[in-house]
């Protein structure tokens, strides 16, 4: 993730795609894949919002913005979602 971090603290603002994995047992980062879409793990299930939830307070924390910062810019109801972030 230091690729995507360096890149917010240079330009002030990021998106990226992600493609989430909910109801696994712990909310982690899997891996990068070759087109740099992120892969990673939610605990929370796919239900009323609780894994784009998850995934958003998931990612406030590994780029230490406050979380209204983070925003889902698209796939809401899908797995593959794209990020926006913000300083």
């Amino acid at each position: 993730m230091s690729p995507f971090r360096e890149r917010l603290a240079r330009k002030g603002s990021l998106s990226f795609t992600v493609r989430v994995h909910p109801g696994a047992k712990r909310t982690a980062i899997k891996g990068v894949m070759a087109d740099e879409t992120v892969k990673i793990d939610i605990a929370a299930a796919p239900e009323d919002g609780r894994a784009n939830t998850e995934l958003m307070r998931f990612l406030s924390r590994e780029f230490s913005v406050p979380l209204s910062h983070v925003s889902i810019a698209r796939g809401q109801n899908t797995r593959t979602k794209v990020i926006r972030l913000a300083m």
